[in-house]
């Protein structure tokens, strides 16, 4: 005979326990630490975004200077030389470049010999929301933040983004424009080919390379750059695409 008290007091028996009150609440605040980034990138079609590191300078009482452009007034030859020098598939992947991260890790003995492999929108996702340096914990992070963003950013917003947070220079400066001033004492809309190579090249190391100031293999690395950017002019189409 069929006995509903019984079947319902089995179910309450077999019901798992809650955590404890202070662990859901740890757990909680750490789930929407994770999550806030993912609210956040879509508002980020507009504005001038800064990233944590220009937020920890400020924190810390150390200089920051950035002047945020558009796109539009930056020189077309810069976004090309950059994604070429950074991210040449920039146009075609979706936000993490799997045939390039394969290669990267093909060629790393250990996750710190790990080179390249790190797309412009890694970077973005990097920069606006997480910490500088490698790290397995960050790289999880960056990964999946990497493909919202390219879902919920044009291409083109992306990039301008980028070049307006990233670091150019020893003492804080932050962005191309204040870069391009640092370096050559002119705007970011009239700096030449050659110009834009040496920016480009500072990308990796801004506290050691002064495109100013470029030694013997800064120089060589601009001159590869200007021939990149020379020999693929349509590695930018994603940018003149309306976004």
């Amino acid at each position: 005979m069929f006995r509903p008290a019984k079947r319902y007091g089995l179910i309450r028996d077999l019901r798992v326990p809650l955590l404890p009150r202070p662990v859901r609440i740890v757990a909680f605040a750490v789930l929407a630490v994770l999550l806030l980034p993912y609210a956040i990138a879509p508002f980020y079609r507009f504005g001038e975004p800064i990233s944590t590191v220009m937020l920890w300078r400020w924190a810390t009482g150390q200089r920051v200077q950035r002047d945020f452009v558009p796109l539009a007034r930056i020189a077309p030859v810069l976004p090309l030389t950059v994604i070429l020098s950074e991210d040449g598939r920039f146009c075609g992947h979706r936000g993490v470049d799997l045939q390039e991260l394969k290669e990267a890790l093909a060629d790393a003995e250990d996750f710190d010999d790990l080179r390249g492999g790190s797309t412009i929108t890694q970077q973005v996702a990097k920069n606006l929301f997480l910490w500088p340096g490698r790290s397995f914990v960050r790289k999880a992070l960056e990964f999946p933040l990497a493909l919202w963003i390219d879902l919920v950013l044009p291409k083109r917003r992306v990039l301008e983004i980028y070049l307006n947070i990233a670091e150019w220079g020893p003492r804080g400066e932050f962005g191309v424009e204040a870069g391009s001033r640092r370096a050559f004492g002119k705007p970011a809309k009239d700096v030449r080919p050659h110009e834009a190579a040496l920016l480009a090249a500072m990308l990796p190391n801004p506290i050691r390379r002064d495109a100013g100031k470029p030694g013997p293999g800064l120089r060589r690395l601009a001159a590869l750059y200007v021939r990149r950017a020379a020999g693929a002019p349509n590695a930018d189409s994603c940018l003149r695409r309306a976004p």
